[in-house]
């Protein structure tokens, strides 16, 4: 239900529309004609609904023909009203509209909508009528205030679909932010040659460079473009077919740009030569065009320096450290996890870690595909491209070995099922056998079939100046995560200013390091784990030296062994040492016991406990009266 005296506010906006344009809403031989377009405050393109053409019927369409003299024009408009009204307010599934309009096309020879003739679009409103009494048990209605009362309803409701949710939470917007309704006169495209509608970008929104970016479609209406019905033109070719619109337009984005002093990505129509706009909005953009657009609008005297850093998304800048997808090539994602590890890769899909080995060594491209990921798959981790899991989090092994090594990590995928028995998998319904390919972009969550091109890390001397823009404002020092020398040199490079945590059971991770610690946690009695702690302590001196060598004596915090178990033992199931099935088992069932007696008393731990011994009580490494003390044992951090 629309809030109480709104409905009589739209009425009397209508009045004002009306004594602006000299069109009556609802009239038959002169109607006037209006569009409900969604208007949220933060952008969400192709998530909210759209009606055009509202106010015909049968004899406003008659009376628009008269009026234009040109019923072709009426009655594509009168079909398209249809089909939208359906879609978007009665729910009639879209591919039913469209395989009328295929069929139509295929009886008349024609390839496009716009080779229908007058008769053939008579011909499918009939159809399309007829549907949808058939779909919604009631007549399309002829009533153009119900009609638009119904629009702004859908509209209102479009912002609760499944789609807009997902977009408010892949990108952080509050659900309960809202979306305004705009009610707005019509102007048509779909008029004939000299007519269109199209998107245009004030900057390349791939790249950040100035020219001529864009898609113009001739005698089409703007959902033409977003549904891709017809494939589009370069705008250029605007020029050619309508120069009048097309200087007008280039005239209004330098305009729109200045006003706003942003990149703006803009749709407009051209109708019988003039240009109309639609709408325009700060254009969505990649990283790399994020940065140069920054940094050119600053040289160009629009913004200030601290503007441009204010404009950057940290998390975004990300991406320009770890190969992308080539933002000019075109793919359809198949599913979504969660983005646990920055980076694009594509590879031929594996399902076990050795198999993942042995495919990587002789130097094939592989996606390990696992449940999850254990520690006993750390040979197969090395060498994999990327991962992808079907279960675990942001924190989970897969992901945190992932984001360790640099390697991408699709995880919590809750569209993937593997089946080991046939060595296949199931990607939201679409099966797929262990050598097919995948692509996944661990910066977004995305999982698609097939191979997309990726492109290297571009620091570029635009990011190295939005960079050091950074320096000259920020108050704080930045010090990197680095477990290793090369992470450690890696952080130099990118400027850190030490290393403000070095996690020293990271440096243990490594197929030829893992074997010796698991011996030490499992070691049966001080002689046995001193000798596993005499082959670590080389390999770990040998670390700091390059660290410290690396960091060049800026600071650098340790953190003192703290092993988390679960990182270090496999799970029961697959643990090949005897000790390590039944420590595993040991765990499983200390656990359950700790959550039986946590329900019923309240858990007493000695303070200090969990950082004087390394964050876990049953640490190898405590004493055993610091334990007798301690109420409770845990089996990790």
């Amino acid at each position: 239900m629309l809030p109480d005296g709104l409905e009589e506010e739209i009425d009397a906006h209508v009045r004002s529309l009306e004594e602006k344009t000299g069109k009556r809403f609802g009239d038959t031989s002169d109607p006037l004609l209006v569009s409900v377009r969604s208007g949220a405050a933060v952008s969400m393109p192709g998530m909210m609904d759209t009606i055009l053409n509202l106010g015909l019927n049968d004899d406003a369409t008659d009376g628009l023909a008269r009026r234009t003299g040109n019923p072709r024009f009426a009655s594509d408009s009168y079909r398209r009203l249809i089909q939208m009204y359906g879609e978007v307010v009665e729910g009639i599934p879209a591919h039913k509209f469209e395989e009328t309009l295929t069929n139509a096309k295929l009886e008349r020879g024609a390839q496009h909508d716009t080779e229908l003739d007058q008769s053939d679009l008579t011909g499918l409103i009939g159809l399309y009528k007829s549907m949808f009494v058939q779909e919604v048990g009631h007549e399309f209605p002829a009533d153009a205030r119900e009609q638009l009362t119904r629009a702004i309803k859908a509209v209102f409701d479009s912002w609760d679909s499944p789609r807009a949710q997902v977009y408010r939470r892949t990108y952080g917007i509050p659900d309960d932010l809202g979306t305004a309704v705009n009610v707005v006169q019509m102007v048509f495209g779909n008029k004939g040659d000299e007519s269109g509608t199209g998107v245009a970008f004030t900057r390349d929104p791939s790249t950040g460079e100035h020219g001529l970016y864009g898609e113009f479609l001739p005698n089409a209406q703007g959902e033409d473009v977003v549904a891709g019905i017809r494939t589009p033109e370069p705008l250029a070719r605007m020029e050619q077919v309508l120069p009048q619109a097309y200087e007008q337009l280039l005239e209004t984005m330098r305009r729109l740009e200045q006003h706003y002093r942003d990149m703006q990505d803009i749709e407009f129509t051209v109708e019988d030569n003039d240009l109309y706009l639609l709408q325009t909005r700060s254009a969505k953009r990649t990283a790399a065009a994020s940065v140069k657009a920054a940094v050119d609008m600053v040289e160009e005297g629009l913004i200030s320096p601290e503007e441009a850093i204010a404009r950057i998304d940290p998390v975004q800048l990300d991406q320009l450290l770890h190969p992308m997808l080539d933002p000019t090539a075109t793919w359809e994602v198949a599913a979504r996890g969660l983005n646990a590890s920055p980076g694009a890769a594509s590879g031929r899909i594996v399902l076990d870690a050795d198999t993942a080995e042995q495919r990587g060594k002789g130097g094939e491209s592989v996606i390990l595909v696992r449940w999850e990921t254990t520690p006993d798959d750390i040979h197969g981790l090395i060498q994999a491209a990327g991962v992808l899991t079907a279960h675990g989090g942001m924190t989970s092994h897969a992901a945190v070995v992932a984001r360790g090594m640099g390697k991408p990590c699709v995880a919590g995928c809750d569209a993937l099922t593997i089946d080991m028995n046939t060595r296949t998998i199931t990607l939201a319904g679409r099966e797929l056998s262990e050598g097919d390919i995948l692509t996944i972009d661990g910066g977004t969550g995305s999982v698609i079939v097939g191979e997309v091109p990726l492109v290297p890390p571009r620091v570029n001397d635009d990011l190295e100046t939005i960079l050091e823009w950074g320096d000259e404002h920020r108050r704080l020092k930045v010090r990197a995560n680095a477990d290793t020398p090369e992470d450690a040199a890696k952080a130099r490079e990118f400027g850190a200013q030490g290393i403000g945590l070095c996690r020293t059971e990271h440096m243990f991770m490594a197929q030829d390091r893992l074997p010796v610690v698991q011996d030490m946690i499992m070691a049966e009695d001080e002689k046995g784990r001193r000798a596993a702690l005499e082959q670590l302590l080389p390999m770990q001196q040998s670390d700091f030296e390059g660290i410290f060598e690396a960091m060049a004596g800026l600071p650098v915090t340790i953190r003192l062994l703290d092993p988390p178990l679960h990182e270090f033992l496999p799970d029961e199931e697959h643990a090949k040492d005897g000790r390590c099935a039944r420590s595993s088992a040991r765990r499983v069932r200390s656990t359950s016991g700790r959550a039986r007696r946590r329900s019923s008393r309240s858990c007493i731990r000695s303070s200090g406990s969990r950082r004087s011994y390394g964050g876990c009580a049953s640490s190898p490494f405590a004493s055993r009266t610091r334990r007798r003390r301690t109420s409770t044992t845990c089996a990790g951090r």
